[in-house]
């Protein structure tokens, strides 16, 4: 019999990252700071009434164009290479591997960003990941950036949670993710869920209800955004991004990993005494 499969769902900015992925190279290559470029942004979706997403991805290309910077897949990669994490992000994913290991469950670990994807996976972390949900730029023959490939906002970070319960992990699968199936891959309530804000809200909620679990993570000493989505039940932890051995966050999930392995080998049990 197969081994049960806890599925964690990570944010990137401000989650495992400290600030947002484009602010550490990216943004400094192009000449300005990082509250110049998101204010350039801002007045986009406000002059244009469009999409957040859409006009920071519009911003990246049009700006590094302007700046006679060649935006390829392999430059936006370089711009991974010095990202900065929260402590213990870098050895977190073999220790929970390995502590899960020991429960008699397999823990996979997925990252659902509004990031962009191309500067993901030239980061240190990216094959840690089973699978890497993104924004992705369509690159032109001479391999710069034309336009968004993928585009993923707030709302539509909900999709995966399906994706990845039903093993449709694609993001193209749309026959896969809708279709009626006898059983999932993962549970929802082996679900784990990891944001920081605003925008992980109809994550933490979708997780929450249908019984898995959401933690809202914060900076040291900084917890009011994430303490008010505790207290309007949007989630069902409130945890500092700390994720070395015996922080909070390191015994919470592993708490997690504990119930969610308990409760597979009693429906396991259920199951053998019922002749199933």
């Amino acid at each position: 019999m197969n081994e049960p499969i806890v599925a964690i769902l990570y944010d990137f900015d401000k989650t495992l990252s400290t600030t947002d992925m484009q602010n550490y190279t990216f943004i400094p290559n192009l000449g300005m700071t990082p509250k110049q470029f998101w204010n350039e942004t801002a007045k986009l979706t406000k002059k244009h009434e469009m999409e957040r997403v859409l006009s920071y991805m519009y911003c990246m290309v049009k700006i590094a164009k302007d700046k006679g910077i060649s935006m390829t897949k392999q430059y936006l990669n370089q711009c991974g290479k010095n990202i900065e994490y929260f402590p213990g992000v870098s050895s977190w994913f073999k220790r929970i591997n390995d502590y899960a290991s020991k429960k008699g469950v397999v823990v996979e670990h997925y990252l659902v960003s509004s990031g962009t994807k191309e500067i993901v996976e030239g980061c240190s972390i990216y094959p840690e990941f089973k699978q890497v949900y993104g924004c992705e730029f369509l690159f032109d023959e001479n391999g710069e950036a034309v336009w968004p490939k993928m585009a993923i906002n707030f709302t539509q970070k909900t999709q995966f949670f399906f994706r990845v319960a039903k093993g449709a992990i694609k993001a193209t699968d749309d026959e896969g993710v809708n279709i009626k199936t006898p059983g999932l891959r993962v549970p929802y309530r082996n679900i784990i869920y990891l944001g920081d804000g605003m925008t992980d809200i109809p994550s933490m909620t979708l997780v929450k209800k249908n019984g898995g679990h959401s933690i809202a993570v914060h900076p040291k000493n900084d917890k009011e955004v994430v303490k008010r989505i505790y207290d309007d039940k949007r989630c069902d932890f409130v945890v500092e991004a700390d994720y070395t051995i015996d922080s909070e966050m390191d015994k919470v999930i592993k708490m997690l990993i504990d119930l969610i392995s308990v409760t597979e080998k009693l429906e396991r049990k259920e199951k053998i005494l019922a002749g199933k």
